[in-house]
């Protein structure tokens, strides 16, 4: 009797400890979100985890608004451009699969700050390039960068309990997004502008040059989330394991285990349909509007930007609609919130390829970003249900998706290099399927929309930690 007494004082104690509400018996996982706070352990890694993406997104695109200038120093044709495109994101697919079983051994926190000291290292080098061959080397190896995503959606779902789970992944991974619209207004409305006022009017000189600010910032913020950031609620893997808190984990066990679930699978196409689309779209909106619109470099960055900016909330809207669902229809809720976004998105590519107006191509390319986001968001509010032996492998499997949808729409943009509204009109079709894909999902003790039934709820989301 003393003895269980002292261990509820102390779980107590431990609970206390803490600047947010935890649930012991998800291992002192947060049950709020205090946005304001920056307090370890949860809402440091809240706040690192978007801020880490955010850095690894703005340098990933950094390059992306001033394709147009770097086309023609190169002397680069549309096909080539888009080439350079879909190699930036091939190495990420790669690192997303290795990624998300490593996080399940080693955390998100040290992987998260080593991608970033290594990406800024190509990204300081873009001013080297000399051909097409150089740009698609370094374009290559910039993009691990995004690999980030999988140890942002890994911490969050590692610091917070199920019931506001989609919430939180979705504002990391939202305001990480936002990346992708502020590299498009810094770097081609603010930074290339301002460098070529230093180099005297020179352009070539202002775009060889100016990536090495993003650079020398990203490989800052990796040796700060190393340094100042923490694991889990109980501290880090590495402690833990030691103290035999943590078992040791199979990276390739944890693989197998999410890769085998088919639901991943089904998620990864729909990944692939939102996020593969907004990285289309961070490659191809000033293209797009310089082509079409005949708008200048400066102009288009500027409209660009919108799409990402976006993500201050849609993301995180569609992981709140998907939270707020759970409650009333259960895992069905979410996935009709899921297919519901997912038509959406399509319908509004359908309506924006059509605009030959300016003005409603904007207000087209800002409602189309909503869906685009919101669906990345209830996404990722479903993946920590799909197996809870493994949810790092299972984030990294989905997210994935996201890069090898960005390939499959490059290759699209590609063929389709002189008529961009033709590659948007079967990007639309490609998004509608997805949707209507839906149906077919069905997690293990859940009902699904066609399969399946509930079973009694499970407080747990796993990980890997022995009590």
């Amino acid at each position: 009797m003393s003895k269980s007494l002292e261990v509820d004082q102390s779980a107590t104690k431990k609970e206390s400890s803490y600047a947010l509400s935890v649930d012991p018996e998800q291992d002192d996982k947060a049950t709020e979100l205090k946005i304001c706070s920056f307090a370890l352990p949860h809402m440091r890694a809240f706040h690192f985890s978007w801020m880490g993406f955010f850095t690894a997104f703005f340098i990933w695109f950094a390059i992306a608004p001033l394709l147009p200038i770097i086309k023609d120093d190169l002397k680069l044709s549309a096909s080539d451009v888009w080439t350079t495109n879909i190699c930036a994101v091939l190495f990420d697919i790669i690192m997303r699969f290795v990624f998300g079983a490593v996080c399940d051994k080693y955390g998100a926190r040290i992987p998260m700050g080593c991608v970033l000291m290594f990406a800024s290292i190509p990204t300081a080098c873009i001013g080297l390039v000399k051909n097409l061959t150089g740009l698609i080397f370094v374009r290559l190896f910039i993009g691990v960068a995004g690999s980030t995503f999988v140890m942002c959606q890994c911490w969050s779902t590692r610091m917070f309990t199920k019931d506001i789970v989609g919430i939180a992944n979705g504002l990391v991974g939202g305001w990480g997004n936002v990346g992708g619209g502020a590299t498009q207004i810094v770097m081609g409305t603010a930074l290339f502008p301002l460098f070529t006022s230093i180099w005297d009017g020179d352009e070539e000189m202002a775009w060889r040059t100016v990536t090495i600010v993003p650079a020398v910032v990203a490989f800052i913020m990796g040796m700060v989330i190393i340094k100042f950031g923490q694991d889990c609620p109980k501290g880090n893997y590495t402690e833990l394991k030691k103290s035999g808190e943590m078992i040791e984990v199979s990276a390739a066990a944890s693989f197998r285990s999410g890769a085998l679930d088919l639901n991943t699978w089904i998620l990864f196409v729909h990944y692939a349909c939102c996020f593969g689309v907004e990285l289309t779209v961070n490659n191809a909106a000033v293209s797009f509007f310089n082509t079409v619109f005949e708008l200048d470099v400066s102009t288009a960055s500027a409209i660009a930007s919108i799409f990402g900016f976006m993500n201050l909330f849609a993301r995180g809207v569609g992981g709140y609609l998907s939270d707020r669902a759970m409650p009333k229809m259960g895992m069905r809720g979410r996935i009709l919130v899921q297919a519901f976004l997912l038509l959406a998105e399509g319908v509004c590519i359908f309506i924006f390829q059509a605009q030959t107006n300016l003005a409603a191509s904007i207000v087209m390319l800002t409602v189309f970003s909503i869906f685009v986001q919101a669906a990345e968001g209830s996404t990722y509010g479903i993946v920590p249900y799909v197996n809870r032996q493994a949810p790092g492998a299972v984030a990294g499997i989905v997210g994935a998706g996201g890069p090898a949808g960005a390939v499959l729409f490059g290759l699209i943009f590609k063929a389709n290099a002189e008529d961009q509204p033709r590659a948007f009109f079967i990007m639309a079709c490609v998004v509608c399927g997805a949707g209507v894909l839906s149906a077919m999902i069905t997690i293990k003790g859940h009902r699904g929309l066609l399969f399946g039934k509930d079973k009694e709820p499970i407080a747990n989301l796993l990980v890997p930690v022995t009590e």
